[in-house]
Order: C-alpha cells, then sequence, then structure tokens
C-alpha cells in the first residue's frame, strides 16, 4: 500500500494575525490573533475574526484575550488555545500524523515559549514540528533566495515589533527587534485623541484612524480626513471628531525616526562583505506597516539604498513557510534539492 502523501502545515503566528498555510488548499487561516473564552468553564467560544470582533464589548462572562503582545507570548494558555482552535477546524485532522507543521514566530518569543507551542502541536497529533522566525521565513516569502551566499537585508514592520534581519545561506546572521511597531502607532493615535481632543477612543478605533490617515508623504501629496467617535473627557457623552493625515504624520516621524536608528544600528554591525551585497540587492521592507505611504522613499532618503516593498507583505511569512516546508528548513536539502 502507498504512503500516504504527508501533510504540509505553515503557520504565521503574528501578534496582530495568525495565517495557516495547508499544502494542496492554500492558505485556510487569515485571522487576528485574538481568542475569546466563557469565564465560568474556561472554554474557547470563538477564535480569529469573531473574537476580535467582540473585543471591548463584553460583559463578565466572556474573556477575550490577545495571545502575543509586542512580539512575546503574555499569555501562554490563550497561544495555546487559539493554536488548539486552529488545528481542531482543520479538514484533514485524521491525517494530522503524517503532517510535517512549521510555526513562524517573533523572534523575541523565548525558547521555553517555542518549547511549549512544540509540544502543543505534538500533542494535536502532528507528526513533525519545526519552530523558525518569522523575519526567515518572510525573507523567503518576499521573493529573497536566503540560501544563496549573497547578503540580503529585511526590515518587517509587524503588529508587535520591527524586526531588520541580514540573512545568507540559509539562515539570520544578524537580527534586531524593538517593539516600536503597529500597535505601538495605534496607542500614540489613542493617547493623541486623549491629549488634544479630551476624547476616550479604544485601540480598534485608533488602528482603523491609521489605515485611513497614516502617510509619511507631505500634505501637498497625501491629505485624507477620518472621522473618529468616542467618549468626551468632560461631558461623558458621545462625540466626534475628524483627525487628519496630517495629524497622524506628525505622530509617525519619531517612530519611524526610532526604527531607522534599529536598521543603521544593524547595518553598522553587518561584516562589510555583506553590506556590499546589501548595497548592491537593496532592502526588502515587508509587514504592515510597509504598507504606510511613503515607507520606501523614507528609507531610501535615510540609508542611501535602494529599498522595495515586498509584492505581498502581509502574507510572505506564511508564503515563506511553503519553502521552509519543502526542505524541513534546513540549508543542506535545499542545497541537495537545487544540485
Amino acid at each position: 500500500m502507498a504512503n500516504k502523501k504527508m501533510l504540509n502545515i505553515g503557520i504565521d503566528l503574528g501578534t496582530t494575525n495568525i495565517l495557516v498555510y495547508v499544502s494542496g488548499q492554500g492558505v485556510i487561516f487569515n485571522e487576528p490573533s485574538v481568542v475569546a473564552f466563557d469565564v465560568d468553564s474556561g472554554e474557547v467560544i470563538a477564535g480569529g475574526q469573531a473574537a476580535y470582533n467582540m473585543v471591548g464589548k463584553t460583559h463578565g462572562k466572556i474573556r477575550v484575550a490577545r495571545p502575543l503582545r509586542e512580539g512575546v507570548i503574555s499569555d501562554m494558555e490563550a497561544a495555546k488555545a487559539l493554536l488548539k482552535y486552529i488545528f481542531l477546524s482543520l479538514k484533514n485532522r485524521k491525517d494530522l500524523r503524517n503532517s510535517y507543521c512549521v510555526i513562524c514566530c517573533p523572534s523575541e518569543v523565548t525558547h521555553i515559549e517555542r518549547d511549549a507551542m512544540r509540544d502543543l502541536a505534538l500533542q494535536m497529533g502532528i507528526g513533525e514540528v519545526l519552530i523558525e522566525e518569522e523575519i526567515k521565513a518572510g525573507a523567503i516569502g518576499s521573493g529573497i533566495d536566503i540560501y544563496s551566499p549573497e547578503g540580503s537585508m529585511v526590515i518587517d514592520i509587524g503588529g508587535g515589533t520591527t524586526d531588520v534581519g541580514v540573512l545568507s545561506l540559509g539562515d539570520v546572521v544578524l537580527s534586531q527587534s524593538i517593539r516600536v511597531a503597529g500597535n505601538y502607532i495605534d496607542q500614540i493615535i489613542v493617547g493623541y485623541i486623549h491629549k488634544s481632543h479630551n476624547l476616550v477612543i479604544g485601540q480598534k478605533t485608533a488602528e482603523k484612524a491609521k489605515i485611513e490617515t497614516a502617510t509619511l508623504l507631505d500634505h501637498v501629496e497625501f491629505n485624507s480626513e477620518f472621522r473618529i467617535s468616542g467618549r468626551d473627557l468632560v461631558t461623558g457623552l458621545p462625540r466626534a471628531i475628524v483627525i487628519t493625515s496630517e495629524e497622524v504624520r506628525e505622530l509617525l516621524q519619531p517612530v519611524f525616526e526610532e526604527i531607522g536608528r534599529l536598521v543603521m544600528s544593524v547595518l553598522e554591525q553587518t561584516p562589510p562583505e555583506l553590506a556590499a551585497d546589501i548595497v548592491d540587492n537593496g532592502i526588502v521592507v515587508n509587514g504592515g506597516g510597509s504598507l504606510i505611504p511613503g515607507v520606501k522613499d523614507y528609507f531610501e532618503e535615510l540609508l542611501n539604498i535602494s529599498v522595495n516593498i515586498a509584492d505581498k507583505p502581509l502574507t510572505a511569512v506564511v508564503e515563506g513557510t511553503k519553502v521552509l516546508l519543502q526542505n524541513k528548513g534546513s540549508y543542506l536539502n535545499n542545497k541537495h534539492s537545487r544540485e
């Protein structure tokens, strides 16, 4: 009897969204990294988008949790519950024992947390499990041949962290990370609206405002407005204001200055031969933050190096898992397959 074809599963365990790729099916899950529990029983009642829709709107019998915050697992039980929720939703659950799974997580996640995720996957019946860094998978998913002897640099502006990495010969040569990314920008917008407009808003509202108005381009090139509703600090009643792209651009400037310093720090530590490759090949930016208008121009002006935005910046990591699944993350496997 012929052996069953191995089922390959790639998971991008991001701070903001979790994406799941299954061989033969494509990306089957692309939803917020949020899970909702029944407080009394502790059972999961919703995950992904359904749980995200509950944020800020629950009563005392429902707890909504974000497993990852600022690139680290802040709630291990919630992380395990969300992964279990996804594994149970797979169509071919009976084939899990003949499967290989790559879980990509932020570089800040500890070895203990990685081991816990690996153990959970094995407990769910997964045959083999590999834990990889998002920066590596994201580089592959952005179209970079990280297995070549040429150096490449990737800037991943995600939800919880911004990761900057230099890769060569199939692995990360050096990388650094800061907790300044999409969620941090949301918090800055919340604070600004509070202080400047005496209005209390939630992070979901701030995120919508960011998506609609965020830009690094000057006022002449890009201008938009967004209506924000919240609770008036003085009267306690609901009230709405309008925020402009010019206001948000001023909030973004110091954020990207900090990211720029991180990139400069990594470049300063990059070995000369790899640095020369980066000058020739340019830098790739992925993650949700790369979608902000003006990001490419900002980094090119700062670094005097060509910069490209990944074709699919939001799904680059999970796209990269396809290659990692084919060669089980090994440089040698990839090397032999190309000879």
